[in-house]
């Protein structure tokens, strides 16, 4: 395959080791019979490989020029050859004929059609009548593919959209936009397509001068904000400078009009529309059915000064984790937005699992070597105790002769202001009936401990996650449920509220590819170029904006463009069976970020038994006068954190764990924490946060000092450099996710 690539462009023999690793990264995103038709990318990642940025082997393609102050007249691009893709990122590896180097770059405008001499390839001879050389052989077609304009005049330059760009980005927009493998310092220019067929050479002809517009911080962000609906690199100077609307915002803005009016096509906005399908006509009927077994509610006469809740059908299209459709659902809701408070109802607060709960007992699985499961309750709302609620007979299925009749409800209907918390109790109530014991530190947590080993359940409404030492006593528990309620046994956890999970051997991984392809298809950003941090270095921008401007559009298009460039990765909790967890914390603070009002930024970061579970990063509500004092309010925020999760554990397990160790990288604020030294700095420090002290008096917490190159929290209090954000991912277990999963062992420290 090799020499017939080289052949085919007529491309010497020295070229053959450049061809040789383009064949191979071909053959890996090629089916293949040994597979059963699958690629070996697809069958090691576990996804489908993107195709769209191939170029054919040896053909033209102009690269950016950097080189700083060029002449309005100067190239914008230069012409080069394709050797092949940069490995670890989608770059092209570009032959420059002149200057006989390989430069790497993405941002490249190809012509596969253009012919080139074998002469191009060979040493000596003038630079210059080598590039006079090389420009003369050029053979454009004036329907290049790359303009997509559908023959529109002009000049063109590059713009980077973000729809379908001629090469997604290798990683951040503006450290790593093109490098040269002899120079990696040289930066990314602009492009400058080649002239048509018949039109006098560059080095010949007079061009006119394109007017140049004053750009933003980010230049190339600044243009893709408005253009991220261009298919393509190049954008006509007429559409760049003109006041026309960007036709990839107006057409964004246009899908998300339609959809706010008309909602989404798949679900029907009422029951006028959805009684026209036999799908939709199924769910009602199976809600209806479930209400009646129910006992929901019963038909009676309407009581004196009786004001019946009207009801609604909502309808919605329930999804798996790949998006595929599953189910048409349909709902049978009560607007209750109309009733009063104190006097229709009382408490409404039913409480839900948090996602660190939720994250703790998912790490406790993995480090244990347990499996975790998945229930839901069919219709829950439909199973609290109601007092006397009336609500109007539902629509399509009023009774005919009773029109003026109400419904007495006996259960609780969705929609009801006391429904959630009606339920809550229901479910709480046959919990405790089968002995289980409700956390007081994390209400949507029960355990139950037997013989046989420990069962722990996290509620979150409906859905009930469930994992313990015992196979037995989850399947008997299982049943119980059954018997009591309709539920549906989705075997193990696979799908929670948006979150992948990955159950193997080695672990359990965590992410959220589904969710953020899905949010990115609606923010018109699904074919955007990706980057590696989700904000630039030093950025300022204001957090709350009347009105915001295209910097302010643009920083936000950067944070989508991280979601895209890491929409593969995933949270890794790595199996440890036999090892205890023990909690170990990460605290930190920059001093002063806030340049308004100079208030810090705290970031906490807590792991159990390597897993990451829970984190935060807040702008603390003092200026405080010193790193020292900036640190050690942040400790005392981690302080409660600890101790709530240590508490948390010690009811789950049922075991005393090991005081939670918290690493601070400033000794000033370890020293205050332990005594009240430095009394000239801190005499002004709010007696609240010197709840860390009494903490650390009593073990409850360990503090421990970490130097500042390995300390975690650091991304939570700042904005990163591509290579600081990816060392910390990697030490808190943030991986691209590989199908098959490996285990980490690396960065975590023994105390794991």
């Amino acid at each position: 395959m090799a020499r017939c690539m080289l052949k085919a462009k007529g491309m010497p023999a020295a070229f053959w080791g450049e061809a040789v690793t383009t064949a191979v990264y071909i053959l890996n995103r090629a089916s293949t019979k040994a597979l059963d038709g699958q690629t070996p990318f697809e069958a090691w990642h576990g996804r489908k490989p993107d195709v769209s940025h191939l170029r054919t082997f040896g053909c033209v393609g102009y690269v950016k020029v950097t080189k700083p102050g060029l002449s309005k007249l100067e190239d914008r691009s230069k012409p080069m050859v394709l050797l092949g893709y940069e490995a670890g990122s989608k770059a092209y590896r570009m032959y420059d004929p002149v200057e006989r180097r390989v430069v790497i770059s993405r941002d490249v405008v190809f012509n596969e059609s253009a012919e080139r001499d074998r002469d191009e390839y060979g040493s000596g001879g003038d630079a210059q009548q080598q590039q006079a050389a090389v420009s003369s052989t050029f053979v454009i077609d004036e329907e290049v593919e790359e303009l997509g304009h559908g023959g529109q005049g002009g000049i063109c330059v590059q713009g980077g959209a973000d729809g379908a760009p001629a090469v997604d980005g290798v990683g951040e927009g503006d450290d790593d936009a093109s490098t040269a493998a002899s120079n990696p310092e040289q930066g990314a220019g602009e492009v400058t397509p080649p002239l048509p067929e018949g039109q006098s050479s560059p080095a010949t002809s007079v061009v006119a001068p394109v007017r140049q517009l004053t750009p933003p911080p980010n230049a190339a962000e600044y243009l893709d904000a408005d253009y991220d609906g261009e298919p393509v690199h190049y954008r006509l100077v007429n559409d760049v400078v003109g006041p026309a609307t960007p036709p990839g915002l107006a057409a964004r803005e246009l899908d998300e009009a339609e959809e706010l009016l008309f909602g989404s096509a798949e679900e029907p906005p009422s029951y006028a529309e959805a009684e026209k399908d036999a799908h939709w006509r199924q769910a009602m009927e199976e809600e209806m059915n479930a209400i009646e077994e129910n006992g929901t509610w019963e038909l009676v006469e309407p009581p004196p000064s009786c004001r019946p809740i009207s009801l609604k059908w909502v309808y919605k299209v329930k999804r798996d984790e790949r998006g595929e459709v599953v189910r048409h659902k349909a709902r049978l809701v009560a607007r209750g937005f109309v009733q009063r408070e104190g006097v229709d109802f009382n408490e409404v607060f039913a409480p839900v699992a948090r996602m660190e709960s939720v994250r703790l007992l998912l790490a406790l699985a993995a480090t244990r070597g347990w499996n975790v499961h998945h229930m839901d309750v069919k219709s829950a709302f439909l199973n609290g105790d109601l007092k006397e609620v009336y609500v109007k007979q539902p629509p399509g299925y009023v009774v005919n002769g009773q029109e003026h009749r109400v419904l007495r409800l006996r259960k609780a209907l969705y929609g009801l202001r006391q429904a959630p918390r009606a339920w809550n109790q229901k479910l709480d109530t046959v919990l405790k009936e089968m002995e289980f014991k409700r956390c007081e530190s994390e209400h949507a947590l029960y355990t139950r401990r037997a013989e046989h080993g420990q069962l722990v359940v996290g509620v979150y409404v409906d859905d009930l996650v469930i994992t313990g030492a015992n196979k037995k006593e989850i399947e008997a528990f299982k049943a119980q449920m059954k018997k009591t309620f309709r539920m549906s046994d989705l075997g193990l956890l696979t799908y929670y509220l948006g979150i992948e999970v990955e159950q193997r051997k080695d672990g359990i991984t965590l992410c959220q590819s589904s969710y953020a392809r899905k949010f990115l298809e609606r923010s018109g950003m699904g074919k955007c170029r990706p980057n590696k941090t989700p904000m630039e270095e030093k950025l300022n921008r204001a957090r709350i904006a009347r009105r915001g401007r295209k910097d302010h559009q643009t920083a936000v298009q950067h944070i989508l463009r991280y979601v895209a460039g890491t929409i593969n990765y995933g949270l890794i909790y790595p199996r440890r069976s036999g090892e205890k967890a023990n909690l170990i914390g990460y605290s930190d603070s920059d001093m002063g970020g806030d340049i308004d009002g100079r208030r810090s930024t705290s970031g906490m970061l807590f792991f159990l038994g390597g897993c990451a579970i829970a984190w935060q990063s807040m702008k603390q509500r003092i200026v405080a006068l010193s790193t020292c004092e900036a640190e050690y309010v942040a400790a005392a925020a981690a302080c409660c954190q600890a101790v709530w999760l240590r508490r948390l554990l010690r009811e789950v397990t049922g075991e005393e764990p090991r005081a939670p160790v918290l690493r601070v990288d400033n000794n000033s604020a370890i020293e205050l924490a332990k005594n009240p030294v430095l009394h000239d700095r801190s005499k002004h420090i709010d007696i609240r946060f010197h709840y860390i002290r009494e903490c650390v008096a009593e073990g409850q917490v360990v503090l421990g000092h970490v130097d500042t190159a390995q300390q975690l929290a650091d991304l939570l209090t700042k904005p990163l450099g591509q290579r600081r954000l990816a060392q910390l991912m990697v030490k808190i277990g943030v991986e691209e996710h590989i199908h098959g999963g490996q285990e980490r062992t690396q960065g975590l420290g023994e105390e794991y």
